[in-house]
Protein backbone atom coordinates (compact mmCIF):
# COMPACT_ATOMS: atom_id res chain seq x y z
CA UNK A 1 0.00 0.00 0.00
CA UNK A 2 1.44 3.42 -0.86
CA UNK A 3 1.11 6.40 1.38
CA UNK A 4 -1.06 7.91 -0.81
CA UNK A 5 -3.27 4.77 -0.58
CA UNK A 6 -3.13 4.51 3.29
CA UNK A 7 -4.29 7.85 3.74
CA UNK A 8 -7.45 7.27 1.56
CA UNK A 9 -7.89 4.34 3.48
CA UNK A 10 -7.61 6.06 6.98
CA UNK A 11 -9.28 9.02 6.25
CA UNK A 12 -12.24 7.00 4.39
CA UNK A 13 -12.53 4.70 7.68
CA UNK A 14 -12.19 7.84 10.14
CA UNK A 15 -15.05 8.90 8.61
CA UNK A 16 -17.22 5.76 8.50
CA UNK A 17 -17.33 5.50 5.31
CA UNK A 18 -17.60 2.51 2.68
CA UNK A 19 -15.31 2.49 -0.59
CA UNK A 20 -18.53 2.68 -2.81
CA UNK A 21 -19.85 5.75 -0.81
CA UNK A 22 -16.34 7.41 -0.89
CA UNK A 23 -16.52 6.63 -4.86
CA UNK A 24 -19.83 8.07 -5.30
CA UNK A 25 -19.07 11.24 -3.36
CA UNK A 26 -15.52 11.52 -5.18
CA UNK A 27 -17.53 10.78 -8.90
CA UNK A 28 -15.19 7.63 -9.27
CA UNK A 29 -15.94 3.99 -8.90
CA UNK A 30 -15.25 1.53 -5.95
CA UNK A 31 -12.93 -0.34 -8.04
CA UNK A 32 -10.53 2.97 -8.34
CA UNK A 33 -11.00 3.60 -4.96
CA UNK A 34 -9.80 -0.35 -3.74
CA UNK A 35 -6.66 0.22 -6.51
CA UNK A 36 -5.84 3.18 -4.83
CA UNK A 37 -5.89 1.93 -1.61
CA UNK A 38 -4.13 -1.01 -2.29
CA UNK A 39 -1.25 0.75 -4.36
CA UNK A 40 -2.07 -0.63 -7.23
CA UNK A 41 -3.17 2.75 -9.11
CA UNK A 42 -2.11 6.52 -8.69
CA UNK A 43 -4.42 8.97 -9.01
CA UNK A 44 -4.38 11.85 -11.08
CA UNK A 45 -4.06 15.28 -9.07
CA UNK A 46 -7.62 15.71 -10.47
CA UNK A 47 -9.27 12.72 -8.56
CA UNK A 48 -7.37 13.31 -5.73
CA UNK A 49 -8.51 16.46 -5.27
CA UNK A 50 -12.01 14.89 -5.89
CA UNK A 51 -11.40 12.33 -3.26
CA UNK A 52 -10.04 15.13 -0.76
CA UNK A 53 -13.59 17.21 -1.32
CA UNK A 54 -15.44 13.83 -0.83
CA UNK A 55 -13.39 13.02 2.63
CA UNK A 56 -13.43 16.81 3.83
CA UNK A 57 -10.00 17.10 3.85
CA UNK A 58 -7.22 19.40 2.35
CA UNK A 59 -4.77 18.42 0.08
CA UNK A 60 -1.29 19.92 0.36
CA UNK A 61 1.72 18.49 -1.64
CA UNK A 62 4.91 19.35 -0.75
CA UNK A 63 8.64 18.70 -1.60
CA UNK A 64 11.13 18.12 0.12
CA UNK A 65 14.43 17.66 -1.12
CA UNK A 66 15.99 14.10 -1.08
CA UNK A 67 19.75 14.81 0.04
CA UNK A 68 20.00 18.41 2.40
CA UNK A 69 21.89 21.08 0.95
CA UNK A 70 24.63 22.66 3.09
CA UNK A 71 24.48 26.14 4.19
Amino acid sequence: MTDTGQLVRTWRIQRGLSQAHLAQLAGTGQAAISRIESGRDQPTLTLLERIADALDCQLTITFHPTHPTPD
